[in-house]
């Protein structure tokens, strides 16, 4: 029998270190809520949303990582780390040719996107200060004028580096797949399909998009 939540999360004191202070009450309430989650995240007690903390990185990391697997966005961005000395910050990022990041596997428009957001953090264009104050929807249109990110890498800001938890990234293929695995059988899901899911995870839908991504993928997403 798999371990109940209370008792993983006693067992691994980490988690109360560095867990979002939300996690234990939102997975309790999402396995009264939902019974695809009663039965998923007991697989995963002992895990939790993990962020870095550093506005650039997750932004970096949400760019390299748009439209492919977990698994072929961290092996380019672990290239793209060594190219810059290991120390990944805007000047860093600057630094490097298009050449350069185009060897660590990123496509053209991707090195577009990755250099115009280091500029943007360079120049001081950004106000990264004054997001811990606005709402979500506030945040993604501003993060939006932003050369190369869009909606969702504006929603993977929000729920790795911001850690809101409400958040519902409808156009992530990842998100997608395991709602139509878990809920309709691999059938094909529309994104009203997949929001009428999601309406039973409220106001958690963040922890409930994570282990939708555990229960498809063994490595733990992160940016």
């Amino acid at each position: 029998m798999a371990k109940s939540l209370v008792t993983a999360v006693k067992e691994k004191s980490i988690l109360q270190e560095i867990a979002p202070e939300y996690w234990e009450q939102a997975c309790r309430e999402l396995m009264k809520q939902d019974r695809i989650l009663k039965k998923i995240i007991p697989k995963y007690g002992s895990g939790f949303l993990v962020t870095r903390g550093d506005a650039f990185t997750t932004l970096a990391r949400a760019i390299v990582g748009q439209q492919i697997s977990v698994a072929a966005a961290q092996t380019i961005w672990d290239r793209v780390v060594i190219a810059s000395k290991k120390k990944m910050n805007p000047k860093n990022i600057l630094a490097l040719t298009v050449e350069e990041l185009r060897a660590a596997g990123l496509s053209g428009r991707k090195v577009e996107y990755i250099r115009d957001l280091a500029d943007h953090f360079n120049s001081g264009r950004l106000h990264a200060n004054q997001w811990k104050d606005m709402d979500d929807e506030s945040v993604i249109q501003e993060l939006s004028a932003i050369r190369g990110i869009g909606r969702w890498t504006a929603e993977m800001f929000l729920i790795f580096n911001m850690i809101r938890p409400n958040i519902l990234p409808l156009d992530d293929v990842g998100l997608i797949k395991a709602i139509s695995l878990n809920y309709f059988s691999g059938e094909p899901v529309s994104r009203h399909e997949a929001r009428e899911v999601a309406a039973n995870w409220a106001p958690w839908r963040t922890v409930a998009t994570w282990y939708m991504w555990r229960s498809i993928d063994p490595i733990p997403v992160e940016y």
